[in-house]
């Protein structure tokens, strides 16, 4: 058994956010920082068909269908929670579905010819049930207190994906029964609280839009409680069946759509849930998904590749926006993808068992996944304070995240907003320091009062804080002028002063144009107007009207984000 490196798996991509009308850049968060242990046991099949766990003896089975030829032998693998192999248990001919009865004393499983049956507790095999031949692979669940299993029949396995299947069940003489449950294609089949039963339809060649049920097994006959198909009237929005769950109080069911990403679905109509689940990363297709034994959370799996995460951790509330713990598979160590309803749960939750595959679909691996059992608090002290607030200049607004319990594995991230006249304003993530403290980069771009907001949305170790704001008055910048002028000058040679104008915070959108006045014994006049170059320099030239003191002083009124300027030189004036 290989125990893989969390620090490799865990997805690591760094997002950046761009700061408001600066440039600045702070760099996200990978999506969760909890620690989570996770044990890796290379497979000894080459094909997967099912997956269940015995919460009851702690063993997890895992059955390779080995159906390329008729007379193939398949296998069940038996591992217990620690990833060490049990034993190995040799079926006839090829093996499909499995599912444990109530109290984990049986496992069933899907043969070619029949339903076997082995006491869980010693892995020998008890009477098997008859059933119709299987060509294409079974589903197995145990509901209502029985067995049922699909039975697909095709003459070649090409035909398999759009053949007829049967929903049968296993009876309590051994023998099986049909439910006149049917239709196209390799059906699915899942149990769930209550004496539920769920069936889904994968699409197929002659299922273009194929179907969800759930059916009340608490009887002797199967009755239809909800159905429900997806496309519309054009035709769009078919469900691409990969796996199915119900939650652990069974008012859900989570799907995992191949094309639509995680359904979640309300289990008395189907109907779309009020909240639903975030969308998968970019460029990951739904394969599996599972709710925890104890409701706290969902895992969905995908098919993913490089940085992309392939499985992800979230709470089973779709309200709870706590950041998912991600696992990137990669290559030899630990397959690329989680296979097809390759998730499963122990009963309390305290584990996850993934099963992955190579891009080939040749080899397979078992991850136990230990998600953190415990939340801890997390909030805000001390307020946010902040530097000089001024409009199209740098602004650090800096507060303190106090959190309880182990310091996480890696560095939280806080997320800020800013609301001013113009709406909100998404800031990015800032990085919490070992002692708490952060720092939040913006440039506000308006004067005027604008709220800064804090968020710390939690992971799967820290709950969310309450969120923190702070109210700052955004200042116009400043802007200058500075005068280089002769203490004397003559009427006759004339006057010439330059000078550099220079605005802080945001650049000004065209060249100032600045006023010159000249006082002097015979008055005050305005002289003609100048404007600045492309470095800030101007120059003055005028030809004064008299003797003695003059006085010029140039001006520049300001604008919606800077304040004015003025600054004035005195020339002795002589003939």
């Amino acid at each position: 058994m290989n125990t893989a490196r969390r620090s490799r798996r865990l997805a690591a991509t760094l997002l950046t956010a761009a700061l408001a009308a600066g440039g600045l850049t702070v760099a996200a968060a990978p999506a969760a920082h909890a620690a989570a242990s996770d044990l890796v046991a290379k497979l000894p099949i080459s094909s997967f068909s099912a997956l269940a766990v015995d919460s009851a003896h702690q063993r997890v089975y895992v059955a390779d269908s080995n159906m390329g030829s008729y007379t193939n032998t398949g296998l069940i693998a038996v591992y217990d929670f620690s990833g060490e192999r049990v034993t190995t248990l040799s079926t006839q001919r090829h093996v499909s579905g499995l599912a444990l009865n109530a109290d984990g004393s049986v496992l069933y499983v899907g043969g070619r010819e029949g339903i076997l049956r082995y006491d869980t507790a010693t892995y020998t095999s008890l009477s098997a049930g008859t059933a119709g031949t299987d060509t294409c692979g079974r589903s197995l669940a145990f509901a209502g207190g029985r067995a049922y299993h699909t039975t697909p029949y095709a003459n070649y396995t090409s035909e398999c994906d759009a053949t007829l299947t049967y929903l049968d069940n296993h009876q309590t003489d051994n023998t099986w029964q049909r439910t006149g449950w049917q239709d196209h294609g390799k059906l699915q089949l899942e149990a769930g609280p209550g004496d539920r039963l769920m069936m889904g339809q994968p699409l197929n060649a002659k299922a273009a839009d194929p179907f969800l049920a759930v059916f009340d097994a608490s009887g002797t006959t199967l009755v239809r409680t909800a159905g429900r198909r997806f496309a519309d009237a054009d035709g769009k929005g078919a469900q691409n069946l990969k796996d199915m769950a119900f939650s652990a109080d069974g008012s859900k069911v989570a799907v995992a759509d191949a094309t639509a990403g995680t359904r979640l679905l309300n289990t008395a109509d189907l109907s779309d849930a009020e909240t639903g689940y975030p969308a998968l990363p970019s460029g990951a297709s739904a394969s599996a998904v599972a709710f925890g034994g104890d409701g706290k959370y969902l895992a969905r799996g995908a098919s993913a590749s490089g940085a992309t995460p392939d499985l992800l951790l979230s709470p089973a509330d779709p309200a709870d926006t706590t950041a998912p713990l991600e696992f990137v598979f990669e290559g030899s160590l630990d397959g690329d993808r989680v296979a097809p309803r390759g998730l499963e749960w122990s009963a309390d939750g305290s584990r996850l068992f993934a099963v992955t595959t190579n891009t080939a679909g040749n080899q397979y691996w078992l991850h136990i996944v230990q998600p953190p059992a415990v939340q801890y608090d997390s909030r805000f002290t001390g307020g946010l304070t902040h530097s000089r607030a001024t409009a199209g200049e740098p602004l650090a607004v800096r507060g303190k995240l106090e959190f309880d319990g182990p310091a996480p594995a890696e560095p939280l991230k806080v997320t800020a907003t800013r609301t001013d006249a113009n709406g909100t304003h998404e800031l990015g993530t800032a990085t919490v320091k070992a002692d708490g403290t952060f720092t939040v980069l913006d440039e506000p771009d308006l004067v005027g009062d604008a709220t800064y907001t804090v968020s710390f949305l939690g992971d799967l170790t820290h709950r969310p804080a309450t969120d923190v704001t702070h109210t700052v008055s955004v200042g116009k910048a400043a802007s200058s002028i500075a005068l280089t002028a002769p203490a004397e000058a003559s009427m006759s040679t004339g006057v010439r002063i330059t000078g550099t104008f220079a605005a802080q915070g945001k650049a000004l959108p065209e060249r100032a144009v600045l006023k010159v006045e000249r006082a002097d014994r015979l008055g005050t006049g305005t002289l003609s107007s100048v404007t600045v170059a492309a470095d800030g320099t101007f120059t003055i030239d005028d030809l004064p009207r008299t003797r003695r003191e003059t006085t010029y002083t140039v001006s520049w009124p300001g604008d919606d984000l800077h304040e004015g300027s003025t600054a004035s030189a005195t020339v002795r004036v002589t003939r």
